[in-house]
């Protein structure tokens, strides 16, 4: 279990770290004023910082549940084929919804994946209720 909530991880600092390199460059070619990032508040960034700063935040919302199923699943000793491969799916369409939201960002398409993940989700926790 702890190998998808790794991936999740992995997932969310890679989205971190390409926002923080994002906010530092346009801060540096003057397109947005460093100020700006004191309060968030004055000029508005780019369309592309503003996609990759939304995701970032998407990564530390439905994402917690995950997490809490993931260290319930671990403490009871619950882990198998049916809690991996669910944690694995969910995974896959978080990167999915990432993947969609950072590219071509369709509302559809990433609100199917939005949707899925969030089904697969609540899945998790019914197996797991049906589990304890």
């Amino acid at each position: 279990m702890i190998y998808p909530m790794f991936a999740l991880v992995l997932l969310t600092f890679f989205v971190g770290v390409r926002l923080g390199a994002c906010r530092f460059a346009n801060a540096r070619s003057g397109r947005v004023k460093g100020s700006y990032y004191r309060l968030m508040q004055g000029d508005a960034p780019p369309d592309g910082e503003l996609k990759l700063a939304r995701n970032f935040s998407n990564l530390f919302e439905a994402p917690v549940l995950f997490y809490v199923f993931g260290a319930i699943v671990i403490a009871k000793n619950l882990a198998g084929p049916v809690s991996l491969g669910l944690a694995w799916g969910y995974v896959a369409l978080r990167a999915v919804h990432s993947a969609i939201h950072l590219t071509r960002n369709h509302p559809l398409h990433r609100f199917q994946a939005f949707l899925a993940s969030n089904i697969l989700l609540l899945a998790m926790w019914g197996w797991l209720l049906f589990h304890l």
